[in-house]
């Protein structure tokens, strides 16, 4: 039986893990294998598939967990009986193969603070529905990079603001100043503050091509996709784009 994602609940986003299994990228961090995940046990529920006749008219992100260059002919038939979706993936391989949109996570496992993928074959970057950036206080010099590289060749940067279950894992000089341990969608992490959401987000307010994941966050934000709406722009303006470039 499917079991929907609580964070795309009304959003008009479903999502589909088609592989078993953990994810090899192995993530510091991750949602889907801290044993804190909606799918948990995981050995129980995936593949976790939605039913084509219950996403009509929505849009199915595949891999909210997992990666979708893993097992990636498992992924490709999963994905080809939706009209509407795209692909997750950390890892920067054969973009323009998926038969949809790729939303390219640049910086995973220990890459977070230290480096990032920077794309640049025409037609990966074609792809490219966004590239997301995990983003915390102390790692936004590499994000000043991944933004000059990106934003110029007109490629969505999202800033997914990392949160901490275990509060040591953030550096002592951030964690009293920008940073709360509060409740996000259904799990108490340590998760950045309004204030210090905003000083970032102030860094690009005249650049078109940034976004946050969430509406707002913080403690005065919404975390659930509902109130954010990246990924439904995003997909149809890169499904424009792929129409176009034909």
């Amino acid at each position: 039986m499917y079991i929907e994602n609580p964070k795309t609940r009304g959003s008009g986003v479903y999502c589909a893990i088609p592989q078993k299994g953990t994810c090899p990228n192995n993530c510091s961090d991750c949602f889907f294998q801290s044993g804190r995940s909606y799918l948990e046990p995981l050995d129980q529920n995936l593949p976790n598939i939605p039913p084509p006749d219950l996403v009509e008219n929505r849009v199915v992100r595949v891999n909210d967990g997992n990666d979708s260059n893993v097992d990636r002919d498992t992924v490709l038939t999963a994905g080809s009986q939706y009209k509407m979706k795209f692909y997750n993936t950390a890892i920067p391989k054969n973009l323009s193969d998926f038969d949809g949109p790729v939303v390219l996570t640049v910086n995973p496992g220990k890459m977070t603070n230290e480096d990032a993928h920077f794309v640049t074959d025409k037609n990966d970057l074609n792809h490219l529905m966004f590239v997301r950036f995990r983003t915390n206080m102390w790692n936004l010099h590499i994000l000043e990079k991944v933004v000059a590289h990106y934003a110029v060749k007109e490629v969505p940067v999202v800033l997914t603001f990392m949160a901490y279950h275990d509060g040591s894992d953030i550096p002592c000089e951030f964690r009293t100043t920008h940073y709360i341990e509060r409740k996000r969608t259904t799990n108490t992490y340590w998760a950045i503050t309004t204030d210090a959401w905003e000083s970032v987000m102030a860094r690009y307010k005249r650049n078109v091509w940034v976004y946050s994941c969430g509406k707002i966050e913080g403690e005065q934000g919404k975390t659930g996709c509902r109130w954010c709406g990246n990924c439904l722009r995003e997909y149809f303006a890169t499904m424009e784009r792929l129409r176009s470039s034909k």
